[in-house]
């Protein structure tokens, strides 16, 4: 039985006889849906009661989602909690951030990592506005710290820059991950 007739759903059956392209165009499209109700979600709460009400809603909400996202895409690529900066660097090219900013990885060795995010959707369409950059570093730093954490606990986060810090015109955030090492010796 597939996994569409498990489901049952006619939503899903309907993608099982669409090519790999038409597929890709969902996955984007659907990505680009989550965003937009986020972002409107955000604009919805900034307008009631505030932009920090909304920061600190926003804030909460990732607390628990992006663990959410990170252990789902440990469990579909077969990663298993505690694989270090390799599992988490895989992990963060599958998130749905993934499918519609453009990042990289500038510096990395078996225990650090620097990840920055060269376009963000949601910053360059402020920009286009005319608007200023989103303060997004509070709800970063707890965003990246527990996905991190939920692929490997060891591993620490540091914002190195993020709105509304100053960066340069070549990227809007950067991330440092550090896998820390434990010496607990057994003692008898």
């Amino acid at each position: 039985m597939s996994t569409a007739e498990r489901v049952g759903d006619e939503g899903v059956r309907l993608l099982t006889d669409l090519s790999k392209e038409e597929l890709i165009k969902i996955i984007i499209d659907d990505a680009k849906n989550w965003l937009a109700h986020d972002g409107l979600w955000f604009q919805a709460i900034e307008q009631r009661y505030g932009m920090d009400a909304a920061v600190d809603a926003d804030l909460e909400a990732w607390r628990h989602f992006t663990v959410i996202e990170a252990r789902r895409i440990m469990e579909r690529l077969g990663i298993k909690p505690g694989g270090g900066i390799s599992s988490l660097v895989e992990c963060l090219k599958h998130r749905f951030y993934a499918r519609l900013n453009l990042q990289e990885i500038v510096e990395r060795t078996a225990t650090r990592v620097v990840f920055r995010m060269i376009d963000c959707r949601v910053q360059s369409a402020r920009k286009r506005k005319n608007l200023p950059d989103h303060p997004c570093k509070s709800v970063g730093i707890v965003e990246y710290s527990e996905f991190a954490k939920a692929i490997d606990h060891r591993i620490a986060t540091r914002c190195i820059t993020c709105p509304p810090d100053l960066h340069p015109k070549e990227f809007w955030c950067a991330w440092e991950f550090t896998l820390r090492r434990w010496d607990n010796p057994v003692r008898s």
